[in-house]
């Protein structure tokens, strides 16, 4: 199905999915008996509508299901999306943890400035970036050491695991409808995200903007509101 790399060898892959702009027509037209199996330029005039006037119930009659690999600290905040999403998360506990941690690129190392709520982010000297990506890709390498170390040692996955850093890599399916994921995007990819975050979540735009295309692009023209 369809996928999209992101982060250094993540990825947000559409794995299955039962939607499209059809489904938001005749989820709103039921009420008068009416179904249709061709999207006609007054069904297409219907979906604005609706995105327009905050119609949201139509929008929620379909399925998305995504396979998603990234990096711990960004799964946490995509969990943090629970009404309409539905997850199943890879086992440190069960599973041995593969040794893959995000190390930022040169570019994408920022340093922040200001106070909760106003914050800026603006790049550092290529000089200092490539010390910070060295860093941080030492630290979690010798993590990794560890855990591995632990695990020679006999002691449990569900414990040595306890030393990994955020930054190691997870998998996850990720269930949800049209009307939670445009919330999800309006709000994870736009400007005040944090990069990786919005990374993964252009993904899914655009992966939601192939499927969907009519709806997808009422959702821009009205503002990227979910409705």
């Amino acid at each position: 199905m369809t996928g999209i790399d992101i982060l250094n060898g993540g990825f947000v892959r559409l794995d299955d999915h039962m939607a499209d702009d059809l489904s938001v027509v005749n989820s709103a037209r039921v009420s008068f008996g009416k179904k249709t199996d061709h999207l006609t330029d007054a069904d297409r005039g219907l979906i604005n509508f609706l995105m327009r006037e905050h119609h949201g119930t139509p929008f929620e009659h379909n399925s998305f299901r995504f396979h998603v690999k990234v990096p711990i600290f960004v799964a946490r905040e995509w969990f943090r999306h629970r009404a309409g999403w539905s997850y199943n998360e890879y086992s440190g506990r069960y599973s041995e943890m593969p040794e893959h941690y995000y190390i930022p690129d040169f570019g994408n190392v920022r340093t922040q400035v200001g106070k909760p709520g106003s914050y800026t982010f603006e790049p550092i000297p290529i000089a200092e970036a490539m010390d910070v990506s060295e860093t941080i890709d030492m630290i979690n390498g010798h993590a990794f050491r560890t855990y591995n170390y632990l695990l020679a040692k006999g002691v449990a996955k569900e414990l040595a695991r306890t030393i990994l850093p955020v930054g190691a890599y997870t998998e996850f399916y990720a269930t949800c409808n049209a009307r939670s994921l445009m919330h999800f995007v309006a709000l994870r990819n736009d400007t005040n995200a944090q990069y990786e975050i919005r990374v993964a979540a252009e993904a899914v735009e655009n992966i939601f903007g192939t499927i969907m295309p009519v709806t997808h692009a009422a959702f821009i023209e009205n503002g990227r509101v979910a409705p």
